[in-house]
């Protein structure tokens, strides 16, 4: 499963979810804004992309390869 970090009205997170949307990759998302702690540590990098099987993250700027690179 992939989770993306993301908060409301994030330009960039929107930008993220059209590249995934373009891969047709369903995504678990994360809304940061609810927990003080997932601000903290993703606050400036969202969004973030998270594989939860690896604990590998891929923080903003991304593009689409590394995103297939991500899910490999």
């Amino acid at each position: 499963m992939i989770q993306l970090y993301t908060t409301y009205a994030c330009h960039l997170c929107e930008l993220a979810e059209a590249m995934l949307d373009e891969i047709n990759l369903t995504v678990q998302m994360i809304e940061i804004a609810n927990d003080d702690d997932l601000v903290t540590r993703y606050g400036t990098t969202i969004p973030v992309l998270k594989r939860l099987d690896t604990q590998a993250e891929l923080n903003w700027p991304f593009s689409t390869s590394d995103i297939l690179k991500l899910i490999e």
